[in-house]
């Protein structure tokens, strides 16, 4: 591609990033200003569209949600889930399991889907959980979530079961210093998401595929 095109890609982000925006019901744009005004900034309004869409393509019936203040994410599941089955969020932090659960206050009367938040470390909390009893896993926050969560994947997932990895990109975090794009980039979300893409790709019990949806999602199928 030359530098016109290349141009066009970044226009193009953009603008489906405000169409995501301009879509979100007034109660979610509400929910989205309140918990970054309490200092958690929220990810891509577009990544999590794709999110809730993979949630109902999928027909997911049990989702865990593995995220540090991923509040925005976690309601687009909510609304994935079309009014069925249940949903687990699980955070370490109390401040973000906090405005989770506030946010699950708001939306608790409008759906069905049982839910639940937890305030645990993945690496703690999803060893608990029962084998072969979920549909989806989302991953997004700290760096320290995604290889626990990924070591529990195979256990937890039926068969053609899914896990995302949102910010693989690691622009989240190191926007500053160019993510997983740029080699000098060593912070811990780049380096650990570099190791995430070889871990997860190499591994013959998944079939995956990288996106540069929001700021990059790697979604791996369970074979």
């Amino acid at each position: 591609m030359d530098r016109t095109q290349y141009t066009n890609l970044t226009q193009a982000w953009g603008f489906v990033e405000n169409h995501a925006l301009s879509r979100q019901t007034p109660a979610m744009a509400q929910i989205r200003a309140a918990t970054e005004k309490a200092g958690m900034p929220q990810g891509s309004a577009a990544q999590a569209e794709v999110l809730s869409m993979l949630a109902h393509l999928t027909g997911a019936k049990s989702v865990i949600v593995v995220g540090t203040g991923s509040v925005m994410e976690t309601l687009e599941l909510v609304r994935g889930l079309d009014g069925t089955g249940q949903l687990t969020a699980v955070d370490s932090s109390a401040k973000g399991i906090t405005v989770i659960r506030k946010a699950f206050d708001v939306v608790q009367d409008s759906t069905a889907t049982k839910l639940r938040a937890v305030n645990a470390q993945a690496g703690v909390f999803l060893p608990r959980l029962n084998a072969g009893d979920y549909d989806m896993i989302v991953v997004a926050g700290d760096a320290v979530n995604y290889a626990a969560s990924f070591e529990q994947a195979p256990r937890l997932l039926r068969a053609h079961g899914v896990i995302v990895f949102t910010d693989v990109l690691a622009f989240y975090d190191g926007m500053n210093s160019g993510g997983v794009l740029d080699p000098a980039d060593r912070s811990e979300k780049a380096t650990a998401m570099r190791e995430l893409l070889d871990t997860v790709e190499s591994d013959e019990r998944f079939r995956t595929v990288l996106t540069p949806t929001g700021t990059g999602l790697l979604v791996a199928s369970k074979l």
